[in-house]
């Protein structure tokens, strides 16, 4: 028995009662996306690390400064997987600010995700979302829409935030990205914000065991230097790896005294 009303968004194969990761970031960013049992996870990460909603909000920022370089680099499509649910200044928005005709395709394994993406994405001619799981990325790459919507022999935008923490090792992270690597052209871009526990407190520690025993997707928190290895094959964008905040900040982020606090990473590479 559920302990909420299924919206009528919902579709009836989801159960209610079961967290979603790509849910309680929506909870993070304010979204009204979410159930009860998403709203119980996220608040018990909050009170155990009270920033996680200005985690959420960073990582959006660096997606859009991320999707707005790469678009100003003269990249016109986009592939976000992992994508969540697109709220306000999704990569749509950022791209078309920079580019008027840029296609994006958001993938996502999660259902809700992927129902509330195509309703809001329903009128754009440009803009698609499609169910896929990061680790099985041939399927994606061969996913009949993603082929009708991107070119392949053109420079793609690909953006993993907020996913490849949520990769087991069993699944070779580095493999899956060497998959997607090979099927861009020359040209093309990677973003990649990732969670750590370098240099992270014992509260930190505690909240992703919090995590990882209420959720069915745990995390998986890797070193700077793990991160930096899934870049072979694609050249640093300056500053390289770095602390989230710290990715080519905007003025109010300069002053940021603990960038680790954030307990990320983040990246963008372009393939030569």
């Amino acid at each position: 028995m559920t302990d909420t009303a299924r919206p009528e968004w919902a579709p009836t194969t989801i159960d209610l009662n079961v967290p979603s990761a790509a849910r309680v970031w929506d909870y993070f960013l304010g979204g009204s996306h979410n159930f009860a049992v998403d709203r119980r996870v996220a608040d018990a990460a909050i009170a155990m690390k009270p920033d996680m909603p200005e985690l959420a909000r960073s990582v959006r920022i660096f997606l859009r400064r991320a999707a707005e370089e790469i678009a100003q680099a003269g990249v016109k499509q986009f592939l976000d997987i992992g994508s969540g649910i697109p709220t306000v200044g999704a990569v749509h928005e950022v791209a078309r600010a920079v580019h008027r005709d840029a296609t994006v395709v958001y993938v996502d394994h999660d259902p809700v995700a992927v129902a509330h993406s195509q309703a809001m994405l329903r009128d754009d001619p440009h803009a698609f979302a499609v169910r896929g799981d990061l680790r099985a990325p041939k399927d994606i790459l061969t996913d009949e829409q993603v082929r009708a919507v991107l070119d392949f022999d053109q420079p793609i935008g690909l953006l993993l935030c907020g996913v490849l923490h949520f990769v087991p090792d069993e699944y070779d992270p580095p493999d899956i990205i060497s998959t997607l690597r090979g099927a861009l052209a020359p040209g093309s871009f990677m973003a990649v914000q990732h969670a750590t526990n370098d240099a992270q407190p014992a509260e930190t520690i505690a909240m992703l065991e919090m995590w990882n025993a209420n959720s069915p997707e745990p995390m998986y928190w890797r070193s700077r230097q793990e991160i930096s290895g899934m870049f072979n094959g694609f050249d640093l964008m300056q500053p390289g790896v770095v602390f989230l905040p710290l990715w080519r900040p905007g003025p109010r982020e300069h002053d940021e005294p603990h960038p680790e606090r954030f307990a990320s990473y983040a990246a963008v590479g372009r393939k030569s």
